[in-house]
């Protein structure tokens, strides 16, 4: 299973306001709106973080290089990606008349976050950092956005450090969360139906402990070893007849 990390970053859309709070803003009121101005990505089994932005490679190499790293993913593994990251790139996508890439899953960790835990910050600094497995990378806030839409090149490289990190970090919470992910890819679908391995993981080190039961079937149950991920045999070792009462 090909599986990329991806996190993007957007300009913010500029407009004329009156107000500082509760505003309506309307699309005459709009001066520009918001674009992907950089991305960074990374391969589950690389070292390497690539990185494009609009700055150096040019608006449509950057989209290109995006679209060309989607249609080579099996699964992308994000934060709150599926409402930010993807959307956002298939607009680019779409502006650019490119057709959509070839079809992919997501791992959404911010979903995962939110149903598996109480954390009292969802966001990714604030979870990272109190699992102990990084943290993000400290910058100027919105002024680093606005050096950077001026062109300023020590911004950029802020900028890159910074997404890159994201990335990095990312990953790293994918790694600790893999066995509470629940609708995990499938790595048996990848790897052989005649290949015993952890769903999520792909790990050969499974462990028999016990038995899954349903209401009419029994199967082997297993733990990873590698990850710790719960799961069972697809070979059904005992049965029942359902009786039906009318």
């Amino acid at each position: 299973m090909k599986i990329l990390t991806l996190d993007l970053e957007t300009s913010p859309n500029l407009a004329h306001v009156w107000g500082l709070w509760n505003q309506n803003v309307g699309i005459n009121q709009l001066l520009e709106s918001g674009e992907v101005i950089c991305f960074a990505a990374k391969w589950y089994d690389s070292k390497d973080v690539k990185f494009f932005s609009s700055h150096e490679h040019g608006k449509a190499a950057m989209v290109n290089a995006a679209h060309e790293l989607l249609e080579q993913a099996d699964t992308v593994v994000h934060f709150n990606g599926q409402r930010f990251d993807i959307p956002h790139l298939n607009r680019e996508f779409l502006e650019a008349g490119l057709a959509p890439p070839a079809p992919f899953a997501q791992v959404d960790l911010l979903k995962v976050v939110k149903k598996q835990f109480r954390f009292p910050s969802n966001k990714l600094d604030y979870v990272v950092q109190k699992l102990g497995i990084g943290k993000k990378t400290a910058h100027t806030g919105h002024q680093l956005w606005v050096d950077c839409l001026s062109g300023d090149e020590k911004a950029w490289r802020l900028m890159q450090k910074y997404n890159c990190q994201d990335v990095k970090v990312t990953e790293s919470l994918y790694d600790y969360l893999l066995p509470w992910i629940p609708t995990h890819p499938n790595h048996k679908l990848y790897d052989g139906p005649d290949e015993q391995v952890c769903p999520n993981c792909g790990s050969e080190a499974l462990k028999k402990e016990g038995r899954a039961y349903t209401s009419v079937s029994v199967f082997q149950r297993y733990r990873c070893e590698g990850c710790g991920k719960w799961s069972r045999g697809n070979k059904r070792i005992d049965s029942s007849e359902i009786i039906t009462v009318k």
